[in-house]
């Protein structure tokens, strides 16, 4: 598990590593897996022009020092000094001792076109509200260039803890982070502009409950359930689907391929849809009776398709059963049913939804996805699944955010978010938390688009068919 803690938190964690090591050795360690990192995307370090963006604080310590490492291997490198009289000394000196220039920000120009490497040390994790205008300038320069940017810590001119970008940013090709992810590398907008991300372990100790979570495959395998020899059908969960209209009767077929294929032994559909359910998926137990007379299910999903039957949802919503609220379901919910509810509820907006739900712009949600996410889980007292390029998933509980870049931008296709919707349900049903069957069912949907698509266009259908794949995949 990929793990992201606060400014905050790394800061008290480096204070305290800082008073156990002699003085700069912690500067000296982060250097030196910068300096490496850079090595390796270099290939050829002698010979090779690296440019250094250096800042006034400990962010352009690190590139000094990083920098003078590279030019005693026979790199030609070129500092160049936004604020020259707060520039970190003892980098500085370190720099010219191995050889390397120095200039101010007004003769970069040259030196940046010709570069093999830029070094982004202008700003660090404090950063806020977007670069200035010179540092602006040279990351306009940088991102011109036919040189690699390298990001020292995280690109500067994004926000560390929320992900967000408030203005001009670095966009790098690869960051270098210390000791811990950072909330913004893994986030969307501020994920975008960080490339590559590379972890080195300068030996921080982390104590507490960290900002965000990011599930690797063995996390994912330990969450799936798996029938023991004794299940049957009804052991492994049935999930209720109410979804689909007379307008929208591909949305029930799409969530029902989710369900069938997110480990619960039997899919209980109701609904208008009923005679295209049944007739691409057999197996389905379908009736007519509305969920009350469906029969017994351990989970439902509203919401897919359902046109204004805020009859049905609200029907579903006063099951004392774990549910999923999706689509039109989101629109037709009332909050306070939603509120008092003791079973799990599990939301699953896209950004424009969960602007509706918290009567902002959708661009407020997607330029600050992380607040977003946290505050519709409170508001809502619910598990809320934000779905996106990185998907977050947010308990009303607080505690760390689970994010997702498992998919493709191929899954922004109509009806991928019925499929994502069917699959979750499924996982609730065989008894999942809500908060491991969003962040499992996100990591597969994502496989399986990654996987339909294979560079190329997919349609929902697709993304279905292959989560047996990724579920197989995870595993190995």
């Amino acid at each position: 598990m990929r793990t992201a803690y606060s400014v905050e938190t790394v800061r008290a964690a480096e204070r305290a590593l800082m008073a156990r090591l002699p003085e700069g050795a912690l500067m000296q360690r982060a250097a030196a897996g910068l300096a490496a990192a850079c090595a390796d995307l270099l290939g050829r370090v002698y010979g090779s022009r690296v440019v250094l963006l250096v800042g006034s604080g400990d962010n352009g310590g690190d590139a000094l020092y990083a920098g003078a490492r590279l030019a005693r291997r026979g790199a030609g490198v070129t500092a160049v000094l936004l604020a020259p009289g707060r520039a970190h000394a003892s980098g500085l000196d370190a720099l010219r001792r191995a050889g390397g220039r120095v200039t101010g920000a007004d003769d970069a120009e040259g030196p940046i076109a010709r570069a093999d490497l830029v070094m982004d040390g202008i700003v660090g994790i404090g950063g806020k509200g977007g670069l200035r205008p010179d540092a602006e300038r040279l990351a306009g320069l940088a991102d011109r260039s036919r040189a690699a940017v390298v990001a020292v810590d995280l690109p500067s001119g994004v926000e560390a803890d929320t992900g967000e970008v408030r203005g001009a940013a670095v966009r790098a090709d690869l960051t270098v982070t210390f000791g811990t992810y950072k909330p913004g590398l893994l986030v969307d907008p501020a994920r975008e502009y960080a490339g590559i991300v590379r972890l080195v372990d300068i030996g921080l100790e982390l104590p507490g409950e960290a900002e965000l979570e990011a599930l690797q495959h063995a996390d994912v395998a330990q969450l799936l359930p798996s029938p023991a020899a004794e299940s049957d059908k009804y052991r492994r969960g049935v999930v209720g689907i109410a979804a689909g209209s007379a307008r929208y009767p591909g949305a029930a077929v799409l969530a029902v391929s989710g369900a069938l294929r997110g480990g619960a032994g039997a899919v209980r559909y109701v609904g208008p849809a009923g005679d295209a359910v049944i007739a691409r998926f057999p197996e389905t137990l379908v009736s007519d009776a509305g969920p009350a007379g469906a029969g017994r299910v351990q989970a439902w999903v509203v919401g897919p398709g359902a046109g204004d039957d805020a009859a049905t949802v609200a029907e579903v919503l006063a099951a004392d059963v774990p549910v999923l609220l999706d689509a039109d379901g989101l629109r037709l919910a009332e909050r306070d049913a939603v509120r008092g509810r003791t079973a799990p509820t599990l939301m699953t907006p896209h950004a424009g939804e969960a602007a509706a739900l918290l009567g902002v712009r959708r661009e407020e949600v997607e330029g600050a996805r992380l607040a977003a996410a946290r505050e519709l889980a409170a508001a809502y007292r619910a598990t809320v699944l934000l779905k996106g390029s990185t998907t977050l998933v947010a308990d009303d509980g607080g505690g760390a955010v689970r994010v997702n870049a498992t998919g493709t931008p191929w899954l922004a296709t109509a009806g991928s978010g019925d499929v994502l919707s069917g699959l979750a349900g499924s996982l609730l049903a065989a008894g999942l938390a809500a908060r491991d069957a969003g962040s499992a069912a996100a990591h597969l949907h994502g496989l399986a688009g990654r996987f339909a698509a294979d560079g190329a266009p997919a349609g929902a259908h697709d993304v279905a068919a292959l989560i047996p794949e990724a579920w197989r995949d995870v595993y190995h």
